[in-house]
């Protein structure tokens, strides 16, 4: 008996390519085509099995519920999650494992909304992939109880239904619902009506130079181009960097048990402002852990934000995403309004936020849990490193001691020879990289006519770009909230 193994064909060489007809190319192309829609169908079929299996166990087919018979009320959503097992919070095409994919599913199946696109959904910011929130919200349309006028009375919000109850039963454990805002305004935003946002980096304290990270951070306080500092994302229509951070400091968050000023202190850098650019904290955090570990002297901060002597990025690695957390968010007293137009009065579209006491102290419990597995984990190794530390000592008396907890938080490879910053390769600049996706028409780009000529101005006529968002759209180009 003889056994004939099919091996797999190689993917053809460029000669081999090259040196087929016309028709034979057409018909690959073709093959390719039909097998790559084959493939795109397995893995959305996969996706949604996934989706729908819980615990193994296919889910029970219910009948359809009729959302004609429900009143809808528009509420703020807030509630936590920890992003780093997950892909970002915006829903992927590609993937299931994303904060909002999570929160839709879990929506849906309780029965608060009928979908997203009739949900009047809208997001206070999009963190990407591994970072994490404490006070995420959201807006939009849910079922609810009573009649619109019976909504805002005070013994129908105690008696309403228990949003975050009913969700937090289905929602995966990293992602929890805390409190609910009943709104009166039903255009009001959870993205266009934020005003503020509170972005906390977490990190060990290491051997860096904590008072050399301040003095250099309060460069950043105030309105710069940020462009040398964050990911530009020409290709969405973003070519304006001009962001304004209206606070910063580094605290210490927790110390070590053994002694204050030890490099197992953890810190945290916080940073507030109104809309932050992509990895924007991630950029910012790298270039002062360069600064902290004595690297780069405090005024590089600086020069990275003087555009005009420093047009183009110098290439360096991000920070962490682990440690990012989306912190606080403040909202406009009412929507569409400027914080100058909230001052002048009027009844505010805000209300208190609704947590009830079952459900906190659940959560509460939830996160305990996680404290728990985590700490245990750490406190593990950090005995572990004691033990290391004392045979080091010991064993090798006069070696320098090792400190490079906060080394290991920049990404990338380490050289052996550090480059300063000024002095490194460079990216493209703005200009190159908005001529470049002009020409692959992502983007379309206009100029302005020059109206300051009457007035004598030798101002240059400026460029506007064919994209962006407005009230009515939930697709983000790298604009308020986006991580960082």
């Amino acid at each position: 008996m003889e056994v004939k193994v099919n091996k797999k064909s190689k993917s053809c060489t460029e000669d081999e390519l090259l040196s087929l007809s016309k028709e034979e190319l057409i018909d690959r192309i073709k093959q390719l085509e039909a097998h790559n829609t084959q493939l795109k169908s397995i893995v959305q079929k996969n996706l949604q099995s996934r989706d729908e299996t819980t615990n193994g166990k296919a889910k029970k087919k219910h009948r359809p519920f009729d959302f004609a018979k429900c009143f809808k009320r528009h509420i703020l959503l807030r509630f936590y999650y920890l992003g780093w097992d997950y892909q970002g919070f915006a829903a992927q095409e590609d993937s299931i494992e994303t904060i909002e994919h999570h929160m839709f599913a879990a929506l849906k199946k309780v029965c608060l909304i009928e979908s997203r696109e009739t949900s009047n959904y809208n997001r206070c910011g999009r963190t990407d992939k591994g970072v994490s929130a404490f006070h995420q919200v959201i807006s939009l349309d849910v079922r609810s109880k009573f009649a619109p006028e019976l909504q805002l009375d005070a013994n129908n919000l105690t008696n309403e239904l228990d949003y975050c109850a009913m969700l937090n039963r289905v929602l995966p454990e990293e992602i929890r619902c805390l409190a609910w805002m009943p709104m009166v305004n039903p255009a009001y935003s959870a993205r266009f009506d934020c005003r503020s946002r509170t972005y906390r980096y977490f990190f060990p304290r290491g051997d860096l130079n904590i008072t050399a990270m301040e003095e250099s951070a309060r460069y950043l306080v105030g309105a710069h181009d940020f462009r040398n500092l964050c990911k530009m994302d020409v290709g969405n229509g973003v070519v304006s960097f001009v962001r304004s951070i209206d606070a910063i400091s580094i605290k210490p968050s927790q110390r070590d048990s053994e002694r204050d000023g030890s490099s197992y202190d953890m810190m945290y850098l916080e940073l507030q402002g109104k809309a932050f650019l992509w990895h924007q904290v991630r950029c910012i955090m790298a270039v002062l852990l360069l600064v902290g570990q004595g690297r780069e002297k405090p005024s590089v901060v600086k020069d990275l934000l003087d555009v005009e002597q420093n047009p183009c990025k110098p290439q360096y690695s991000m920070a962490s995403d682990v440690p990012l957390n989306l912190y606080d968010c403040q909202f406009n007293e009412k929507s569409g309004e400027s914080n100058e137009e909230e001052s002048m009065g009027g009844e505010s579209d805000l209300s208190d936020w609704i947590y009830k006491e079952e459900d906190l102290r659940r959560t509460i419990s939830d996160l305990q849990g996680f404290w728990m597995k985590h700490s245990v984990k750490t406190t593990m190794v950090r005995e572990m490193l004691k033990t290391l530390h004392g045979i080091l000592e010991d064993r090798f008396a006069g070696a320098p001691p090792i400190r490079d907890q906060s080394v290991l938080l920049t990404q990338g490879v380490r050289s052996k020879e550090y480059c300063p910053l000024l002095q490194r390769q460079r990216c493209e600049s703005l200009e190159n990289r908005i001529e470049h996706y002009a020409k692959k028409r992502r983007i379309e780009v206009s100029v302005k006519s020059n109206d300051c000529s009457a007035s004598g101005s030798d101002e240059p006529a400026a460029e506007h770009v064919r994209t962006g968002t407005d009230r009515n759209s939930n697709v983000d180009h790298g604009v308020s909230g986006m991580d960082n």
